[in-house]
């Protein structure tokens, strides 16, 4: 899995900082280092909305479509995927869970369908079946690529729910790798972020 982020509203902070201003008119306590102090104050009084101003764009790829049928779901969010139309995938890459990669049976099971699956969809290539109509043999182990944006209020709702120990594994991976180049670029805004790195979970400090 490779997490990329493309695009960040730049000075987040300071932005944030100036349209919560207008809220409370106090644009003369506004200086070169106040925007920390203004931004935990919103998030402490939960006054989240102002986070709505800044975005940030992530480019991830090498996940499967398991993944992104979970990730499409927060609505909020614009998406661009890999077509599956347009894209040939007779020599799709795939994902495969740590719990049947360890299970030697469940392996084996495993890629022998994946083989049979680029088979069949090799077959209906050479019977004139375009990709679109072709692609209805692909399981959801099919390598995929999405680009997705949110505001920065969005990306605390999604990294706190997928970064919980119930979030499926592969999301969950994701939302931690999100975090990580987060608390680089705003660091103030997810700061009450904290990543376990043995159980690979995410929780609110």
């Amino acid at each position: 899995m490779e997490v990329e982020l493309l695009f960040i509203t730049p000075d987040a902070e300071k932005l944030i900082e100036a349209a919560g201003r207008t809220s409370y008119l106090s644009f003369e306590k506004s200086s070169e280092d106040s925007a920390e102090a203004f931004v935990r104050m919103l998030i402490k009084r939960n006054h989240l909305s102002v986070l709505e101003h800044a975005y940030a764009t992530f480019r991830i790829s090498g996940i499967s479509r398991s993944f992104t049928h979970q990730l499409v779901r927060h609505r909020i969010c614009s998406f661009t995927q890999q077509s599956q139309r347009y894209v040939d995938e007779s020599r799709f890459n795939y994902v495969e869970p740590e719990t049947i990669r360890s299970n030697p049976k469940a392996h084996s099971t495993f890629v022998n369908f994946l083989n049979e699956a680029k088979k069949t969809y090799s077959k209906l290539q050479e019977l004139g079946i375009k990709n679109e109509d072709a692609r209805f043999v692909l399981p959801n182990a099919v390598q995929s690529q999405i680009v997705v944006t949110a505001n920065l209020r969005e990306w605390r709702h999604i990294i706190e729910l997928r970064g919980k120990p119930e979030a499926q594994w592969e999301i969950r991976e994701a939302a931690i790798k999100m975090l990580k180049e987060l608390q680089k670029h705003v660091p103030t805004v997810f700061e009450d972020f904290e990543i376990d790195e043995r159980s690979r979970t995410i929780s609110r400090g």
